[in-house]
């Protein structure tokens, strides 16, 4: 008996075959959506790593920076100096589809493009380890923005890969061998039935053939009876 409760009718076996033959067709799909997006996960990953190591040397950067110019400044200027920023900026999101997987794309933008709106102190009472600290935070704040984005990406196509990978694997040691086994079990049952309605109407004919000749007995039997009592030959049958 096959996993899953089938008829075993002609109907139902027209059936299975254009599911099987659907789900032949969806496994191959899945399977080059599957390397598609393991390719797509590897440049995704790839780029992250190098982004990643160049916004870690760029932020212990700034951070010796930062060190740097906390210990020739007092802590009360170096957090008026920085308390109040000049610069704003603008954070917008869109999409992106990569083999239906909706990725977040991030656009940053200023609101003043004047480079030196993002010192939002006087010059006179600060040191120029702090401007060099807050240039190199300026100058890894987009690529912070792109590094946030592109680990999304990765963790969006993973879980996607993963779903996908179940699905094949559903299609390719479940479903499609479940299908054919029940394919095969309608198959052989209708070729059982057909086996059988054969040797039916074999032994229908043969009854019907001994019938005959049995009649013919009695016919001819009949004949030479009366031959007997008339004394004439009999008509050749």
């Amino acid at each position: 008996m096959p996993a899953i409760n089938v008829n075993p009718t002609r109907m139902e076996l027209t059936r299975l075959k254009g599911r099987l033959k659907t789900a032949i067709r969806g496994h191959k799909l899945l399977k080059d959506k599957r390397d598609e997006l393991m390719k797509q996960f590897l440049d995704v990953v790839r780029e992250n790593r190098a982004l990643r190591a160049k916004v870690e040397q760029a932020l212990m950067q700034a951070h010796g920076s930062f060190t740097v110019a906390s210990a020739v400044m007092s802590s009360e200027v170096l957090e008026q100096s920085l308390l109040y920023p000049k610069q704003s900026v603008d954070l917008d999101m869109t999409f992106q589809n990569i083999m239906s997987v909706n990725v977040p794309v991030y656009h940053f933008k200023t609101k003043s493009e004047s480079a030196g709106e993002i010192y939002p102190y006087g010059f006179a009472t600060t040191s120029g380890e702090l401007d060099d600290a807050v240039d190199a935070l300026s100058g890894v704040f987009q690529d912070m923005l792109h590094l946030a984005e592109i680990e999304k990406t990765s963790q969006l196509l993973a879980e996607e890969i993963e779903k996908t990978r179940r699905r094949v694997n559903a299609l390719e040691y479940v479903k499609i061998p479940q299908m054919e086994e029940a394919i095969k079990y309608i198959s052989m049952k209708l070729d059982e039935n057909e086996r059988a309605s054969t040797i039916r109407l074999m032994k229908v004919k043969d009854m019907i053939l001994k019938e005959s000749i049995q009649e013919k007995r009695e016919e001819t039997a009949k004949a030479v009876k009366a031959f007997g009592d008339s004394g004439e030959a009999p008509a050749e049958v």
